[in-house]
């Protein structure tokens, strides 16, 4: 595809100490790029940050261990406002407490309080729902699940109970058990918390200060930068059209919509030479130009069809008629030099007669004569006269008109104010009689019609050949014209000669 002019055009050389600077707010301006994604997409991947596992099928039990990220959520836990759950808290910290009891040697009966109460918190758990308030309620419906599954009844609450009851526990022992509480349901209950709310209403996020002080106050003063180094290239630049000029950086200093921070993020990093981006512009912009072009061609035409219609439909033709005669058509400019429409005759005149009708003569010749014979042919014994005597007649008819074209062409030739005259006379009578022969009967409303309605179905069959030819057409041309051809294929057919 064709670059643009503004593309093409050659960067001025900037000092090493410019270059470098920018590289370096380009690569800054990169990682808050990564921050934000970070950042926005923390709190729906909390989990994943603080159990980092992978589960690529969800329906599946496969769990993929990412044992090498650091947990990181009680770093930035207190970024968004986030606090550990009193009540599962409270769950893990006394399941913690009957592991303990049941991992000694002591008859189950000693832990039989204990398990009592784990069975009530687990009861409380799924009567009062402290997942809701992290608005992850379908992580209680996968922990009830687990327990329905592992008990084998329909009802978690009596499930809970029964895989914490001595009858149970005497023939699965707690080893296994502990397995399935540690594995399946307390990592469920961990990732529960509780998520303050700002004087707005809102969700406390303070992470609008570490985007102000790390980031947003050095690409401010980048900004301010690059608008002295503007002023200082165009010394008439005032500084408005400076800042203007670096719209593309507004998304870098919002506080909202930072996903938008992706393109001025790739300008920088194009610009810096850091990434090329050329191949991937091409094909967007090849795609939206061609979609434009389309709708743009189209409304186009569609609005010069119709204003040529409504021209055709005024019904003020023999006045605009009348008005190509030279007293009323004649400006200012044109009372000091010669007509259009003359200089055109004395210009094309002396060319067709003098110039392209002596070459035609064969070719007139051959016409006249097979019209001739034609015609004798038609006439009472016209069948006897030789076809010699034919071309003889259409050859001296020719010779004749050739010798008058050239005459007239050299007439018009010639600078002569009576010829003048009398072309002028015959185009101002021309009008006149066109207008005049308009004006009578129902000529101009008929040629009105018929031009409008032909005018009317150019538009339909050529705008709905275009809607069908779509974008898909337009872009295997583009691909046909611009895409070279592989060397695989041969070299290109000699054509002939």
């Amino acid at each position: 595809m064709v670059r643009p002019r503004w593309l093409s055009a050659q960067r001025t050389g900037v000092s090493r100490s410019w270059l470098l600077w920018d590289r370096a707010i380009a690569l800054w301006a990169a990682v808050n790029l990564i921050w934000v994604v970070f950042d926005i997409t923390y709190v729906p991947f909390r989990t994943f940050w603080l159990q980092r596992n992978l589960t690529p099928l969800p329906q599946v039990p496969l769990v993929v261990p990412l044992t090498l990220l650091p947990d990181i959520t009680p770093l930035y836990d207190p970024v968004k406002g986030i606090e550990p759950h009193r009540e599962t808290q409270a769950y893990l910290r006394h399941f913690q407490a009957l592991d303990q009891a049941l991992s000694t040697d002591a008859p189950l009966a000693a832990s039989a309080a204990q398990r009592s109460k784990q069975v009530e918190l687990t009861l409380a758990m799924i009567n009062e729902n402290p997942f809701a308030a992290s608005g992850n309620s379908g992580t209680l419906e996968k922990l009830k699940n687990r327990l329905r599954q592992r008990a084998g009844l329909d009802s978690a609450k009596q499930s809970a109970a029964l895989l914490l009851s001595d009858g149970w526990l005497n023939r699965q022992g707690w080893q296994e058990e502990r397995r399935f509480w540690q594995q399946q349901i307390l990592p469920l209950v961990a990732t529960s918390y509780w998520r303050s709310i700002d004087e707005n209403g809102r969700p406390t996020d303070h992470s609008w200060r570490y985007d102000l002080l790390l980031f947003q106050g050095v690409f401010a003063f980048d900004i301010l930068l690059r608008m002295v180094r503007l002023r200082r290239r165009f010394p008439g630049l005032s500084w408005r059209d400076a800042l203007l000029r670096r719209w593309i950086d507004l998304p870098l200093l919002l506080p909202f919509w930072r996903w938008l921070r992706v393109a001025p993020v790739v300008e920088r990093l194009s610009q810096a030479g850091l990434i090329d981006v050329e191949p991937l512009r091409a094909v967007i912009s090849r795609g939206v130009v061609s979609l434009l072009a389309l709708e743009l061609f189209e409304v186009l035409a569609l609005q010069l069809v119709d204003g040529t219609q409504s021209l055709i439909r005024s019904p003020q033709w023999p006045r605009m008629i009348r008005s190509l005669r030279s007293h009323q058509s004649v400006s200012a400019l044109q009372q000091q030099s010669e007509q259009p429409l003359l200089g055109l005759l004395r210009l094309w005149g002396p060319m067709v007669l003098g110039q392209v009708t002596p070459r035609l003569t064969p070719e007139l010749q051959s016409l006249l004569g097979h019209a001739l014979e034609q015609s004798l042919r038609e006439v009472p014994a016209g069948n006897v006269v030789p076809r010699a005597l034919s071309r003889q007649l259409s050859a001296g008819m020719v010779d004749s008109l050739v010798e008058l074209s050239r005459g007239t062409a050299e007439r018009l030739a010639e600078s002569d104010e009576r010829q003048a005259a009398l072309l002028q006379r015959f185009g101002d009578r021309f009008w006149e009689e066109l207008a005049a022969a308009l004006e009578r009967g129902d000529t101009l409303e008929r040629s009105q019609l018929l031009l409008c309605g032909l005018l009317q179905q150019l538009k339909l069959n050529y705008l709905a050949q275009m809607n069908r030819a779509g974008i898909g057409a337009l872009m295997d041309e583009l691909d046909q014209l611009t895409v070279p051809v592989s060397d695989s294929s041969g070299p290109p057919p000699t054509p002939p000669a």
